[in-house]
């Protein structure tokens, strides 16, 4: 179990795992802000979305500081890792646990859409994070669960070193929850931009530090 850290612990711990936790550049869904999770069309980076890739590889590029780029296998993350892994000279390794949730029958459609199709299910999932998507989708629970056993395995893999995850929305928020401690709710209180960076420290006490949030002045 990850537990919070004051920020002035000792300084004798060592480097930590640092995870600079980037989402990936827009898709066609992304503008219209339907449900694109990993049981759905998979789509791929609008040109805007490119863009929005080369731009954080050029960021990323000015500051030196990633030593490895990890993405989710879908080939939005796939595609926003390749462009920056490019620029960076690094390969690119591909981890299952960092894919986004899957929103079953939801895949594809506005929240609006949902709120008028399955009123019932969407009060539900809002309610709890044990509730699932209409037709089997991933619970909040489940991916929490997920997301915790992927952080633990990708600290011990890249101690002391500075990391670049491609990711989702849910799964980058739920790394910043996991790391406050944060309630489940709290995902519902998070704005995450397309393209943005965040970034979490894990020390070899346990403790965990947010260092950034929703960063997007490179898009600028």
């Amino acid at each position: 179990k990850v537990v919070a850290s004051p920020g002035w612990g000792p300084p004798d711990m060592g480097a930590p795992a640092t995870f600079v936790l980037l989402r990936h550049g827009e898709t066609p869904l992304t503008p219209q802000k339907r449900f694109s999770g990993s049981g759905g069309s998979d789509p791929s980076l609008s040109p805007v979305g490119r863009e929005q890739a080369e731009r954080v590889a050029a960021s990323l590029a000015r500051r030196g500081t990633i030593e490895a780029v990890v993405a989710s296998p879908l080939a939005r993350t796939r595609e926003t890792a390749g462009i920056v892994a490019a620029r960076l000279g690094l390969e690119v390794a591909i981890e299952e646990g960092l894919r986004e949730t899957d929103f079953g029958a939801w895949e594809g459609l506005t929240f609006g859409e949902v709120r008028e199709r399955h009123p019932a299910d969407l009060d539900a999932w809002l309610a709890s994070p044990d509730a699932e998507p209409t037709g089997g989708g991933e619970s909040f629970a489940a991916t929490g669960t997920r997301i915790a056993a992927t952080r633990d395995r990708l600290v011990a893999a890249y101690a002391g070193r500075t990391v670049l995850l491609v990711s989702h929305v849910t799964p980058i928020k739920t790394f910043v929850r996991l790391a406050l401690g944060a309630p489940p709710e709290s995902l519902f209180r998070m704005e995450l931009s397309a393209a943005s960076l965040s970034a979490v420290a894990y020390y070899a006490d346990g403790g965990a530090s947010v260092r950034l949030f929703n960063e997007t002045s490179h898009l600028r």
